[in-house]
């Protein structure tokens, strides 16, 4: 599919999307004869992820990382002894993303508190 359709199927702008190819964390599988960038549905998988990383405060570096992990992991010519220290990898990774959410869970309780209580000033202040 061209970079059109995978712009809207992904909700990323074609300049992120370019910009994620210059950065090799995505690259389009194939070319058109016309030259267009030509993805795969595993291209646009890899780029839904890369789009759940961002919100969760991880760089570009550490997606780059994370997705050469899965990469090399997945990869049938990966030798036994890497494969057990990309899961290790993958295993601090998982430990870190539990550790984000639980930070943006106490965020959000902060927020829906914080919210709650200018309510409950803005309702006193217009019965007062």
């Amino acid at each position: 599919m061209r970079i059109g359709e995978v712009a809207e199927r992904t909700g990323l702008s074609l300049r992120t999307i370019r910009y994620y190819g210059e950065v090799a964390l995505v690259e389009p599988s194939a070319r058109s004869r016309g030259g267009f960038r030509l993805y795969t549905e595993s291209d646009v998988d890899r780029l839904q992820l890369i789009k759940r990383m961002k919100p969760l405060g991880f760089s570009l570096e550490e997606t780059r990382e994370l997705l050469e992990s899965v990469d090399r992991l997945n990869s049938a010519t990966t030798a036994e002894d890497e494969r057990t220290a990309l899961s290790e990898r993958l295993d601090a990774v998982e430990a870190d993303l539990t550790e984000r959410c639980s930070a943006l869970r106490r965020q959000l309780e902060m927020a829906e508190e914080f919210a709650e209580r200018l309510r409950r000033q803005r309702a006193h202040h217009a019965t007062g």
